[in-house]
């Protein structure tokens, strides 16, 4: 296929984001009945505020902790590095939500942890200063020990492929480590760092479970308070315009800045090569830095939920498996069609020329950023549409003995439409990271030799992405299992998720309940993250 096809088939995928982000968009124009001024006058700032600290908390979080993780795991040798270089992709198998519960429960005045300090030291309630896991500080916390491996995976997959020369050439010229890692290592990661930190801000700014649960105010729960309980669809939709048009700006800087330069391999690859062994105290302290973020981020809530399932579960097996069966099912269908659609938006971006080449690529990645509630919304509506002028196109031709019903919002259609809109971006940063890093001579030898673009992708491409793409279809099968507001939403009838059990179980105040359909999500992304982690093991 020629470019222009290519690019064609780019638009095509990138529409599926488009849809609601076009509906978004297009309510600015509509009148919200002095809702909005209403909410710039009081809640707006409030929003702005959560949103832009959470944000930026958040990212400088997971960046230290993924980035220095990454670095020491690929260049060192340590007690324990074997298991701790996979098992740093575990607490993916968490969601956010679920570790707000669990830490929630843990460490609030009536938990066990608060418990054991006043039975420990006579103190009495309010006697005492502990931190509150409810707040501002809490969330960052929650949301940073749950999604910092994303950066790890990005940064440990680009420092494993970085050049020996490089590196050698950096310490020849006498940089200690330090040095090499903060003038060598980070600069030719960036690309795959900045692509992490990218997918951990649109996660940050459009979570709702977690900030909900613990009281803080931002756009995600903004959005959804002015949509059910101020009744206002259109003041919803405004604030995730204006949402939107700030995280457009981020995209296309990232994007311009990043197309500016070349991060392709030159040299051989240095990981397995000259890692330096740490012993005593040093190795000690390697061992508990990269120790400590699986602790928090998954073996504390997974410990937590497991404790009271044992005490208090749902062992109704049945239902259960039902549900594993269901949402293991939506999650497959949803990471394979992330993929190849992932691959047409990114190839596309690679051999196209122009300033619109990456505007597919652009907009495919901004649905990350758009809360599950308005995905929703903004699908609803144009499905909903399209359902009834189906009907009516049925009917005319069968003179009225045949309507088909709701095609697309009566069935999984709906939703899986909604998870390209809000996950397409997890795959599609990796897709690009990994054709980034890619040598552009190669496509060039290819033309040489009378080989089109298509071809390229086929024979050269695809092979040396093999990893990459599994990475992306595993990473998108981790969050369309964990995904809670616009499941909730799109679902059909009869068909509920993991995800919507402990939704339901946990707003009657049954906890205990839904510990263990929250466990199974667990193990349900445990799979996956596991595999992601042999890929891991095996490059």
């Amino acid at each position: 296929m020629s470019r222009r096809i290519w690019f064609a088939a780019s638009v095509l995928a990138s529409a599926v984001v488009a849809v609601p982000v076009t509906v978004v968009f297009a309510s600015v124009f509509l009148s919200s009945d002095g809702e909005w001024s209403h909410l710039a006058s009081t809640w707006l700032p409030v929003y702005v505020r959560n949103t832009l600290i959470l944000a930026s908390a958040v990212s400088m979080a997971t960046a230290a902790i993924g980035v220095s993780v990454a670095w020491l795991l690929t260049h060192y040798r340590f007690p324990g590095c074997g298991m701790l270089s996979w098992a740093q992709l575990l607490p993916l198998a968490v969601p956010a939500y679920l570790s707000a519960y669990a830490l929630a429960d843990l460490l609030q005045v009536s938990g066990p942890v608060q418990t054991w300090l006043r039975d420990a030291t006579s103190w009495e309630v309010g006697g005492y200063w502990f931190p509150n896991i409810r707040s501002l500080g809490g969330a960052i916390v929650v949301l940073s020990f749950s999604l910092y491996p994303y950066v790890f995976f990005a940064a440990r997959l680009a420092f494993m492929e970085q050049s020996q020369s490089a590196l050698e050439a950096s310490r020849n010229l006498g940089r200690g480590p330090w040095g090499t890692f903060l003038g060598v290592g980070i600069p030719l990661a960036r690309p795959a760092i900045v692509g992490g930190l990218v997918l951990v801000i649109m996660e940050t700014v459009a979570d709702f479970g977690a900030v909900d649960y613990l009281a803080v105010d931002t756009f995600a729960t903004g959005i959804y308070r002015t949509r059910f309980a101020l009744e206002s669809p259109v003041a919803a939709a405004q604030l995730s315009a204006l949402l939107l048009s700030v995280l457009f700006l981020v995209l296309a800087l990232e994007w311009t800045l990043r197309r500016r330069h070349r991060f392709h391999r030159t040299g051989t690859r240095c990981y397995g090569r000259h890692r330096r062994r740490l012993g005593g105290l040093r190795g000690a302290l390697a061992t508990i830095g990269c120790g400590a973020p699986i602790l928090i981020g998954f073996g504390v809530p997974a410990v937590r939920l497991l404790q009271l399932a044992i005490r208090e579960g749902d062992l109704r097996t049945s239902m259960l498996g039902r549900l594993v069966l269901d949402t293991a099912f939506v999650a497959t269908v949803a990471s394979l069609i992330a993929v190849a659609l992932s691959v047409i938006v990114a190839y596309s971006a690679r051999i196209g020329r122009g300033p619109l080449a990456g505007a597919p690529a652009i907009a495919a990645r901004a649905g990350y950023a758009i809360p599950g509630p308005v995905i929703a919304i903004g699908l609803l509506i144009p499905l909903g549409w399209l359902d009834h002028r189906g009907n009516d196109l049925a009917s005319w031709l069968s003179d009225g003995s045949w309507r088909p019903g709701l095609v697309l919002t009566g069935s999984i259609v709906a939703l899986l439409v909604g998870y390209q809109t809000r996950f397409l971006a997890v795959g599609l940063s990796l897709v690009q990271n990994s054709l980034t890093r890619t040598n552009p001579n190669i496509d060039d030898a290819g033309r040489t030799l009378g080989a089109g673009p298509t071809r390229n992708l086929l024979r050269l491409h695809l092979p040396m992405m093999r990893r990459s793409l599994v990475a992306a279809g595993l990473l998108v099968f981790v969050d369309v299992a964990k995904e809670l507001p616009m499941t909730l939403m799109l679902r059909p009838f009869n068909f509920d998720t993991l995800a919507v059990r402990v939704y339901e179980l946990s707003s009657d105040e049954r906890l205990g309940e839904a510990s263990t359909a929250a466990l199974l999500i667990v193990v349900v992304g445990l799979v996956p993250v596991l595999l992601l982690a042999r890929q891991i093991g095996s490059h």
